[in-house]
């Protein structure tokens, strides 16, 4: 790959004036930078999910004690999926100039600073889920089998946005866990709907990076789909919708879940029109807004859960 693709930091994903250059002690900057703190959006997407099924679980209003440890929980969690992801990934992640700024292929942090890092962030994790219930300890205990193989996908198949779903996504079942402590059709099918949502938004994410992809040989949704990402899209996010209706008249939700889904499906018709897959600042906008539809969908199940 040519040194100016690899040396290109105006083309790097690490924000060089955020808040932690600006409040937080030096020695914590790598680290904070490895998971991802000043970059909200990954810990949105994977809280979300959460959100949405304790929503549908509770009985009237859900328990703000229980949306905050989900809160904590996906910060921790999501920062440890980013540094298993970036141990895995440094010397790929080394040739592409989007990310060889990142803590560990710049070398600001070594891969055992990473493992410490990591060990920390998963013992965090432990005690927020130790707050469950038995049934739910269990439930998000067995997402580890997800988690940690999710770097490699790209190595071996052209649908590792599919995997990610499967693991991004396991919060809409333990969300329903956490609340009732058993599992139904569903969070089973909410969960359904949330893969298709990570299929649609990470598919967008991926056209940032599939000329690297390409020289460095990983693959992606992005380069198996190509030109016709744009009607693949309409498919992942109608799925989406179809199926967390089915998810909220399985759960009984009133009319305020389904009048939100339907201004979901509009901000999807947007996003599929709206889509440049060759424009990388265009994708990451348009990927961005995938929380303002993910909290949507939430305050409509918060109130169809209400009202019913």
């Amino acid at each position: 790959m040519p040194e100016s693709r690899t040396r290109d930091l105006s083309a790097s994903d690490m924000p060089t004036a955020s808040w932690i250059d600006r409040i937080a002690p030096a020695g914590a900057r790598p680290y904070l930078r490895l998971a991802r703190i000043d970059r909200p959006i990954g810990t949105w997407l994977l809280l979300l999910p959460c959100w949405w099924s304790v929503a549908l679980a509770s009985p009237g209003w859900p328990d703000p004690a229980l949306l905050l440890l989900f809160a904590v929980g996906a910060l921790v969690m999501r920062g440890a999926g980013c540094t298993v992801n970036d141990i895995a990934d440094r010397e790929f992640d080394a040739k592409v100039a989007r990310t060889a700024s990142r803590p560990l292929p710049s070398g600001a942090v070594s891969v055992r600073q990473a493992l410490v890092f990591l060990t920390l962030l998963l013992a965090i994790g432990l005690l927020v889920l130790l707050q469950f219930n038995p049934f739910a300890i269990a439930v998000g205990a067995v997402s580890l089998l997800l988690v940690v193989p999710y770097p490699f996908m790209k190595r071996i198949t052209w649908w590792p946005q599919l995997w990610l779903g499967l693991t991004f996504n396991w919060g809409a079942l333990l969300g329903w866990a956490a609340v009732r402590g058993d599992l139904s059709l569903a969070p089973v099918v909410l969960y359904s709907a949330g893969v298709f949502w990570t299929l649609g938004y990470d598919t967008i994410y991926a056209h940032q990076d599939k000329a690297d992809d390409v020289l460095i040989g990983v693959k992606s949704t992005a380069l198996r789909l190509g030109a016709a990402t744009r009607p693949w899209l309409a498919v992942f996010y109608g799925l989406t919708v179809a199926l967390a209706g089915v998810a909220g008249g399985l759960a009984g939700l009133a009319w305020p879940y389904f009048a939100a889904l339907a201004a979901a499906a509009v901000h999807f018709a947007w996003q599929v029109k709206r889509v440049d897959i060759d424009n990388p600042g265009n994708c990451l906008a348009v990927f961005k807004s995938n929380r303002d539809v993910g909290l949507m969908i939430f305050a409509g199940a918060v109130a169809g859960s209400a009202l019913a």
